[in-house]
């Protein structure tokens, strides 16, 4: 039936007396004009806050660095491999195109930027909040810790980022473009100088996944060392390691193992807090590691044998080192038999296996292991690091290393050592204490060392390493640069 201009006149009145009748009511709306007015807002607002770390640590956060350095590698697959080829490119194209994206620096980006936009809101509307004055100011500083993580992630990964430190609540804050590298640790350093003092010491109270001021200085001790301010690296290092609230465990592999990730605490300061069950969240750590076929049950109901150790950095190992034993050249198969390393994988006959993310009562795809993100170790090195470079291979710098060392079962460092040759003793320890954490190839890239190191990290899945200066840093995801027009690209990425 077709309608008259006439009944078309008259229907669009009806319509719209009628519209303007239905005036509804909102009962349940959250806005942030009627959020954050009670305790329960703001803790489920800081809540928020932490939960990119969970899509962040699933792998991005670990693996997007480590299968571009020189301790372990990604079976050849696309998407994964362009990371160990250097042939990726701004738009994430491959990733993209094999829905890899959230292994991937892109998903470094959207995890970050989401967990700084959740934290400065935050920090900007809950000291308004009626509650405990104490829990109050503490959620403000964990949120201010948490900025200055994202930050740090961001500025290791991307170099010049932007620094946002207001919540979108205007398209004019929303749309904000780079800061040089120096102005994003300034704003780190800032947040953190703010939270050190509010934020409490570790205890067993403190809720797991949660940070401790120590954590808090861990942070600022690590972005201190990444912009080559070596005392203050040394002196917040220092605040750590003489709190008295953490410790070494005297057995290396007792970090990761998921029987005793509680007594772990002790060293494995903040970490990445998977559960097997749900609504717990976990990550695909455990699987790739694993054997294929998941065919290794210590490691994994479920598994795939899709990352290994190169053989050459297996070898790197002094054969007595405590630290070799969470690598393998064997497994233990369903059956009971073992499986010699030239079976491992279909794709190599050195493959070698990594035991850090082990869960033999893992459900499905779904382990409890933590993911470490700041370990006491770690703390040692940095100091041994800034007190070499601020003071010269002293004998604080030496005894700084010597307890990872001792744990690890291995001599003293030759003494005497050269500044400079004894910094290269500690990242040569950093590479053997952290491998598979996401450190070595920022590493590598600080220090420069990534353009002679990474050609020579080949075999036979990948005999060519090719990495140029613009590999340095990640390009800027091409996406956010459509949606920003203040952001530009990183120039040598343009």
């Amino acid at each position: 039936m077709k309608l008259s201009r006439y009944n078309i006149v008259c229907l669009s009145v009806l319509l719209l007396a009628g519209c303007s009748k239905l005036k509804e009511q909102p009962y349940s709306s959250i806005f942030t004009s009627n959020f954050y007015k009670t305790a329960s807002d703001a803790e489920a607002a800081l809540t928020a806050a932490y939960s990119p770390i969970a899509d962040l640590y699933n792998t991005a956060a670990t693996s997007a660095s480590d299968w571009s350095a020189d301790q372990t590698y990604p079976r050849p697959v696309v998407g994964r491999n362009t990371l160990t080829l250097f042939n990726y490119d701004p738009n994430y194209t491959t990733q993209k195109s094999f829905n890899r994206l959230f292994e991937s620096p892109q998903q470094i980006w959207a995890s970050c930027y989401s967990g700084i936009e959740k934290a400065n809101w935050v920090i900007e509307k809950v000291p308004s909040t009626s509650m405990d004055t104490v829990r109050r100011t503490v959620i403000v500083a964990e949120a201010l810790y948490l900025r200055a993580f994202y930050h740090f992630m961001l500025t290791k990964n991307f170099g010049d980022v932007v620094v946002k430190t207001s919540a979108s609540s205007s398209q004019v804050k929303a749309i904000v473009g780079k800061s040089p590298r120096a102005d994003v640790y300034k704003q780190i350093f800032a947040d953190l100088d703010a939270a050190v003092p509010v934020l409490p010491s570790y205890s067993t109270s403190i809720q797991k996944g949660r940070c401790s001021k120590e954590v808090a200085l861990t942070l600022y001790a690590k972005a201190a060392l990444y912009a080559e301010n070596w005392t203050v690296a040394l002196d917040k290092a220092n605040q750590v390691l003489t709190s008295g609230k953490y410790s070494l465990m005297t057995n290396v592999s007792d970090v990761y193992n998921v029987a005793k990730e509680d007594v772990a605490r002790q060293e494995n300061m903040w970490a990445y807090e998977c559960e097997s069950a749900t609504p717990g969240q976990s990550s695909q750590l455990m699987s790739l590691f694993g054997p294929k076929n998941s065919d290794g049950p210590a490691y994994a109901n479920s598994s795939f044998g899709s990352i290994f150790a190169y053989q050459a950095f297996f070898d790197s190992f002094n054969p007595i080192d405590k630290r070799r034993q969470l690598l393998d050249t064997n497994y233990v198969n369903k059956s009971g038999q073992i499986v010699a390393q030239k079976d491992i994988t279909p794709i190599t006959p050195k493959g070698v296996l990594v035991k850090k993310y082990m869960d033999p009562n893992s459900i499905g795809g779904s382990g409890a292991i933590n993911i470490p993100i700041f370990r006491l170790a770690d703390v040692y090195l940095i100091a041994a690091e800034a007190e070499a470079r601020a003071n010269g291979a002293t004998v604080t710098a030496y005894g700084y290393i010597k307890a990872v060392r001792d744990r690890a079962g291995l001599p003293d460092l030759t003494a005497g050592l050269p500044a400079n040759d004894f910094v290269d003793s500690v990242i040569r320890e950093r590479s053997w204490e952290l491998f598979a954490e996401g450190d070595r190839w920022y590493d590598l890239t600080r220090t420069g060392k990534f353009l002679t190191v990474i050609p020579a990290a080949v075999n036979d899945v990948y005999p060519t390493h090719a990495p140029l200066a613009k590999h340095k840093y990640f390009p800027i995801p091409q996406d956010e640069i459509n949606a920003n027009p203040s952001l530009e690209q990183n120039p040598d990425w343009k």
